[in-house]
């Protein structure tokens, strides 16, 4: 069978996981074949293991086998509490008889080493991949790239734009595409990137004509003016006008698109109401691999970014 290393949450209720959990013929055959299956954690007991529903039985999952790191103390048990009421992946590894019925044994530690070790082995620089986020801080973004395997994407690698969080850009549990940008073999560790698949300049520009008027977010401010981002990848400069703040929701009057100096110029108009959450995400790229990426348009004068993938 086809073992699958997509981000937790992706197999839960596909027919060919609830076919294996449905039986203990079938799980004994999952057993057998190391087969990577989900199911809900439903309770972390006082000694840090889980519970976790398996089809209709109730398998548990021993506190060291619960995720990489427990055992030898490199990941918290906070990694174990935070799973409750979320998908959990995992392989039987045995099938018991407690109290009259029957409980699988379960190990996230030993799909999480298997979903690493393949990664590791068939990703390289420059790889799109598809990943879901888990956690936020202020310097990145905590994603799963399959089993619940942990990588980051740092802040300075969320967009062009600058943001203060990563919060404005992502929502724990978003689904979003990432570039790998390195891999250490040797520690096991795969290092993201996600501005490349936003658009360049001028893929961004190109949505947007000198005329409009269009929503954007004040992300910085200057004497000079106050720089508001019309997408994750793309700003322009608006003329002060009194009262505004960083994080303003507002709508801007487009005054010019110069590409030779990439640069917009805006006119303020009016403040906004906020969004609820993140502005959603354009993406350009979602699939394939990157060998180079450049930012600014061809012939610009100004320098952009710029990402060279090697691999």
């Amino acid at each position: 069978m086809t073992k699958c290393y997509r981000p937790e949450g992706h197999l839960l209720d596909t027919p060919n996981n609830q076919a294996l959990c449905a039986s203990p013929a079938a799980l004994r055959r999952a057993m057998e074949q190391e087969v990577i299956l989900e199911g809900s954690a439903i309770l972390c007991g006082p000694e840090h293991g889980l519970w976790v529903d398996v089809g209709p039985f109730r398998g548990y999952m021993p506190r060291t086998e619960t995720a990489l790191g427990i055992a030898d103390g490199s990941t918290r048990d906070i990694a174990i509490l935070s799973r409750v009421g979320r998908p959990v992946c995992f392989t039987v590894e045995a099938l018991e008889e407690r109290e009259g019925h029957l409980c699988p044994i379960l190990s996230r530690r030993r799909a999480q080493e298997l979903a690493q070790a393949a990664l590791l082995d068939s990703l390289s620089p420059g790889q799109v991949l598809p990943v879901r986020v888990t956690h936020l801080e202020p310097f990145g973004a905590f994603v799963d790239i399959g089993c619940g395997v942990p990588s980051m994407i740092g802040i300075e690698n969320i967009s062009v734009s600058r943001i203060p969080h990563p919060s404005a850009r992502f929502s724990v549990g978003q689904d979003i595409y990432a570039v790998v940008l390195d891999l250490d073999r040797e520690a096991k560790r795969v290092y993201l990137t996600h501005k490349e698949l936003l658009g360049t300049w001028a893929e961004n520009a190109g949505r947007f004509q000198a005329g409009m008027t269009v929503p954007g977010i004040v992300r910085g401010l200057k004497e000079y003016g106050a720089f508001v981002e019309l997408a994750p990848n793309l700003s322009g400069l608006a003329e002060v006008k009194p009262g505004l703040e960083e994080g303003d929701r507002v709508s801007v009057y487009l005054k010019a698109i110069l590409p030779d100096r990439m640069k917009i110029k805006l006119l303020a108009i009016d403040r906004l109401p906020p969004l609820p959450g993140p502005p959603p995400l354009t993406y350009f790229i979602t699939g394939g691999r990157l060998e180079q990426w450049k930012y600014a348009p061809a012939g610009c004068s100004r320098l952009g970014a710029e990402t060279v993938f090697f691999g």
